[in-house]
């Protein structure tokens, strides 16, 4: 198939991939309003803050660049973002180059297993059985009807813009891994057919990160950390803020409940 390159607006392009494309198109029909092109590239590339990246970029609001996108299409290299980050923010900019170095690792990594990054690198640390996991994503949390506020509205967003900020990938993999106990592969699947960053090194090694199937512990996540990296906004609309809530509780009271057969000397990852 040969593919058009002009197109008279963005809405004859939407249409024209909608054509080519039906059975995706069907499965997902959400177009995101992330802008392409070499030239929005750059337009976020000169926007970038090293210098707060460190101190914020855990918070749903930091400074985080946005520039995922683009250096996983190929249209930024992880050399000229890496270049303009030290010209910016000097000694101040160590943080944003060592996650572009860890981006860097997944991809050298991935180049050495190829397919292999879709099979457990070590067998899980969480006590569990790789058999004790779910195969299949339940439904409630695909479609976003968890009851959860903060799980449905990652799932919502990451259908409709096609991004989920770092943060809140790792609490929806911990919620999915460990709070549902389903299989970090079924979790990776769902991100790669939505994420416009997504590709099968960061995405599917961060996922075994989560897992500890390519780490020495699991990460999870409590009440009091969601709320600090998303200042409360989710927990105040969820039906679960007064009780129920899975994630209430200390790290070691989670611990104790999510991985009853680990040692308790190993811990969990936070």
């Amino acid at each position: 198939m040969k593919l058009r390159k002009e197109f008279r607006d963005r809405d004859e392009l939407i249409e024209w991939v909608r054509q080519q494309f039906p059975a995706a198109a069907a499965r997902s029909p959400e177009v995101s309003e992330m802008r392409g092109g070499r030239r929005a590239a750059e337009e976020l590339l000169a926007r970038i803050k090293p210098d707060r990246y460190a101190s914020s970029r855990n918070y749903l609001k930091g400074a985080v660049t946005m520039l995922s996108a683009y250096l996983r299409h190929g249209i930024l290299t992880l050399a000229e973002v890496r270049l303009v980050a030290l010209q910016r923010g000097g000694a101040r900019a160590e943080k944003l180059v060592t996650e572009l170095a860890w981006r860097d690792y997944w991809q050298r990594v991935y180049a050495k297993l190829g397919k292999g990054i879709w099979r457990d690198r070590e067998t899980p640390k969480t006590g569990w059985r790789p058999t004790d996991y779910a195969a299949e994503l339940p439904a409630d949390i695909r479609e976003g009807r968890t009851g959860l506020a903060c799980m449905d509205r990652f799932a919502a967003e990451l259908h409709q813009t096609g991004y989920l900020h770092n943060h809140a990938r790792m609490w929806m993999a911990a919620y999915i891994l460990h709070f549902r106990r389903v299989r970090w592969q079924a979790g990776a699947k769902w991100f790669l057919e939505h994420l416009l960053d997504g590709d099968p090194a960061s995405n599917n090694l961060s996922w075994q990160w989560v897992a500890s199937t390519f780490s020495s512990k699991p990460y999870f996540f409590n009440r009091d950390n969601l709320e600090q990296f998303t200042d409360g906004i989710y927990c105040r609309e969820c039906q679960y803020n007064r009780q129920g809530c899975p994630f209430d509780g200390s790290y070691d009271e989670l611990q104790a409940s999510l991985f009853p057969r680990m040692p308790v000397d190993m811990g969990g990852r936070r």
